[in-house]
């Protein structure tokens, strides 16, 4: 328990620490960019006044006409189409904030249909990544028997590059097929496609809202529905072995950690130390938990993830086949 709670606050520290460094970077590369984007702001502001005469309600109120106009430029928002794409921008949590809810039913139907469209979206893609891994390890098993290796395996850390590589992928024909439609450069297309794809949707990038092109081209509409669904497929997929790589390699930390002391003078063993090895059925130790996760994992996704040192138990009995079974892979 002691371990547990030193580890998870580390891991707060760690994210503090994360966020103060971001923070001050952000800080560093916007904040004289934005105060040029103010001033040049207030001096338009200024000349539109003096040149038309408008009083300062006049004006604003001509900012709120314009930002509410703002979303009609790509049609009819709230037709199938438009209703389509706003719904998987609900499930999925992106949120562009391109759209919203105007009528209080709306509103009420939006928050249940996000209560239980969230978890089944998370459950299906979650389904998904675990096809799409096994699919990648059956490929790659491929691929090194075409290589001519005798005694060919997939680790983890195969899992993981191959993954990266197909992100990346992902991410790069995005990019082009949104700079090609919305006339965006590749950085600006590749950076939306990141910012969709990883649920960030901070919405200064929003495709579809140009041109009415959610009534007048069905075909990249429909394109533009399939690549956010099969992107955050492979994109998930890719986070779930992250995690789980990351999960193992903490729990190898502990153990050891502790393996000199259990081969060490009596005094420096613990009460609870033998007996674990000998009983790893009945322990709740972080190392077993995530050993069994480990199991689960090459059971579902269809890959080996790498041997704890102080996982695998005893020599007997049900203990002994997992280790044999991970060692011949």
């Amino acid at each position: 328990m002691r371990k547990q709670s030193v580890r998870t606050a580390a891991l707060i520290l760690c994210i503090l620490s994360y966020l103060l460094v971001g923070a001050a970077v952000f800080d560093a590369l916007e904040s004289e960019a934005e105060s040029g984007r103010k001033r040049l702001l207030a001096q338009k502001r200024s000349e539109l006044r003096r040149k038309y005469g408008f009083s300062t309600e006049d004006y604003r109120e001509l900012e709120r006409l314009a930002l509410q106009a703002e979303p009609h430029r790509a049609g009819r928002q709230w037709k199938f189409a438009g209703s389509f794409y706003f719904a998987i921008t609900v499930i999925t949590t992106i949120g562009y904030g391109h759209a919203a809810p105007g009528t209080d039913s709306g509103k009420v139907f939006c928050m249940f249909y996000a209560l239980l469209g969230i978890p089944l979206t998370l459950v299906t893609f979650q389904s998904l990544g675990e096809r799409l891994n096994a699919l990648v390890r059956r490929l790659l098993l491929a691929a090194k028997r075409c290589l001519g290796l005798r005694r060919p395996h997939v680790s983890t850390e195969n899992m993981v590059v191959a993954g990266l590589l197909v992100c990346a992928a992902t991410l790069a024909l995005g990019a082009a097929a949104f700079a090609h439609f919305e006339g965006w450069t590749f950085f600006h297309a590749y950076y939306y496609c990141f910012i969709t794809l990883t649920t960030i949707g901070f919405g200064d990038f929003v495709a579809l809202q140009n041109d009415e092109a959610l009534q007048r081209k069905p075909p990249y509409v429909a394109f533009s529905f399939l690549y956010i669904l099969l992107g955050l497929t492979v994109i998930g997929a890719f986070l779930n072995l992250v995690v789980l790589r990351f999960l193992a390699a903490s729990a190898d930390a502990p153990e050891r950690a502790a393996r000199p002391l259990r081969r060490g003078s009596p005094e420096s063993r613990g009460p609870a130390l033998p007996r674990r090895p000998a009983h790893p059925a009945g322990s709740t130790s972080i190392s077993y938990r995530i050993h069994q996760l480990e199991l689960w994992a090459r059971d579902n996704l269809g890959f080996s993830p790498p041997a704890s040192p102080g996982a695998g138990g005893g020599g007997g009995g049900r203990a002994g086949r997992p280790l044999a079974r991970r060692k011949s892979i």
